[in-house]
This record gives C-alpha cells, sequence and structure tokens, in this order.
C-alpha cells in the first residue's frame, strides 16, 4: 500500500457532527485479468477498514472486488472529546496501512 489521505476537522464543539473523510491509494488487482505471460493476476484488493475515535471503533467496512481503486470512504461521528481519530486499511495480503489525525473539541 502507498499513500492514505484522511479529512478530520481541527477542531469541533463538544456534541458536533464531524464530517470524516479518508482514501487510500493501492494498486487494486481484481484477480481477473491475465499478465502478458497468460496467468491470471493474483487479485489484491483492500478487504477491510476500521477506524477509531480516541481508541473506540467508530466504523468499519469490508470491500470486496466490486471495490474501486483508491476506495474514498466517508462517514459522521459526534465529537465528545478531544483524541486521535485513527485509520487501519488491511488488504489480502495482510499488509496494513494507517494514518491518524488529531481533533481538538472544545
Amino acid at each position: 500500500m502507498t499513500n492514505a489521505l484522511v479529512s478530520v476537522p481541527k477542531t469541533a464543539a463538544r456534541g458536533a457532527i464531524v464530517d470524516i473523510r479518508a482514501m487510500i491509494a493501492h494498486p487494486m488487482e481484481t484477480g481477473y485479468r491475465m499478465g502478458p505471460n497468460g496467468i491470471e493476476i493474483p487479485r489484491r484488493i483492500i478487504t477491510r477498514l476500521k477506524c477509531t475515535y480516541d481508541g473506540a471503533q467508530v466504523f468499519a467496512a469490508e470491500f470486496f472486488p466490486a471495490v474501486s481503486a483508491n476506495p474514498f470512504v466517508s462517514f459522521s461521528l459526534i465529537a465528545t472529546a478531544s483524541g486521535t481519530v485513527a485509520f487501519e486499511w488491511t488488504d489480502d495480503e495482510g499488509q496494513t496501512e494507517t494514518a491518524s489525525a488529531e481533533i481538538m473539541v472544545s
């Protein structure tokens, strides 16, 4: 995996609903294409995304072969306390990519 981009507001009022966005650049391969040598290229896709907020899981998604390359995910959460919003993507090979951002709640 290569590059993860996350968008988390730097500040929020306590109890406010905030939008969270995340995208990862990944060399997605469906497993249905043939290589130049005529051998099928093995499937390699993002299979799972997990997001935690101040250590508690707030969002999770499982992806399947129809997922687009460089998947983009957007969801909302309620800002309850200052802390870290952490993301973890896992692919078919078990490799993980992580990213995080801090949010200050007042």
